[in-house]
């Protein structure tokens, strides 16, 4: 990876042109980390999307200069999501950044077919990017906030999606663990017995340019040592996971926002997999700090 920490990132996308779009921008910490992404240069201005009047009032607050956004008046989420996605394909920004607006509205105008942000036979899926104070280098994990309970095919394009960003980022070989409860197939644990299928898939070539291994449990991912204490010997995934993916939404959510939430020295940013334009998708209550770095993130992107 070119950048081994978020402060990295900051540095090498500094200064470049990005005008982002925000439907629902009248949202505290959406402004806030406008303000970080405008002091660190990430930003050269863009759109924001709602009740102008409320925008001017919490961008005063968090001393965001607006005079270099355009404000459109708009009320309705729906309306907001589609003027955004509407804006970037007319080339008037450069990505989406989601504020106070919720996620099936904000992906339903994302995926509208007039939109064509989305290749077809593509999958969208979340990826977010993670550095913590426990780890040696920065790992993502998906899919956290779009597909539900995805189906076999369904992980194997979250996967294929998660390592292609990956490789976007520079990681020519992303390895990838399947998470599960338990290290071992079990029959009455769907996760387990999938987990195993998606292996194979990395080595028949269903899945390329990554090295997918598992059922393997979050120790066995994330240290050599556990991993040979539990006797899971060889492979090249345990102690250095680039990607976890977790078995479905009710998994995957909680662990992300627990992380955010609880994890000592974590940084992060969440974006969409899949889509042909960056998207940013954070939670609406992510740290304004984590949404700049997703800004971050999506520049780096752009272009690539």
């Amino acid at each position: 990876m070119e950048f081994k920490n978020f402060d990295e990132l900051m540095r090498l996308v500094k200064g470049k042109s990005n005008r982002i779009v925000v439907p629902g921008a009248n949202n505290p910490e959406a402004l806030e980390a406008c303000k970080i992404a405008d002091e660190n240069g990430l930003v050269s201005g863009g759109v924001f999307i709602g009740d102008p009047e409320l925008i001017r009032a919490l961008a005063g607050r968090a001393g965001l200069d607006v005079s270099k956004f355009e404000l459109v008046d708009c009320k309705d989420p729906a309306e907001m999501c589609r003027l955004a996605v509407d804006l970037v394909k007319r080339g008037k920004g450069d990505f989406l950044v989601k504020g106070l607006v919720d996620t099936s509205l904000y992906l339903k105008a994302i995926l509208s077919k007039d939109a064509g942000m989305v290749p077809p036979g593509s999958t969208l899926s979340h990826f977010v990017l993670y550095e913590t104070a426990h780890y040696h280098k920065l790992f993502a994990l998906a899919d956290a906030a779009i597909l539900i309970y995805p189906d076999l095919d369904q992980k194997r394009k979250i996967i294929q999606n998660s390592a292609d960003l990956m490789r976007r980022l520079g990681v020519e070989l992303p390895k990838v663990s399947v998470v599960c409860p338990i290290e071992k197939v079990n029959p009455k644990i769907q996760s387990t017995v999938e987990a195993a299928e998606l292996a194979k898939m990395s080595q028949d070539g269903r899945i390329t340019n990554a090295v997918v291994e598992g059922p393997y449990d979050v120790y066995i991912t994330f240290s050599r040592k556990l991993a040979d204490e539990k006797g899971v010997k060889g492979g090249q995934v345990p102690g250095n996971a680039d990607v976890i993916v977790l078995p479905n939404l009710d998994s995957a959510n909680p662990c992300y926002k627990l992380l955010t939430f609880f994890a000592e020295g974590m940084k992060s940013a969440a974006v969409v997999a899949g889509a042909s334009v960056p998207v940013i998708l954070p939670s609406r209550t992510d740290p304004p700090q984590t949404k700049a770095y997703s800004i971050a993130l999506a520049s780096y992107l752009k272009g690539r």
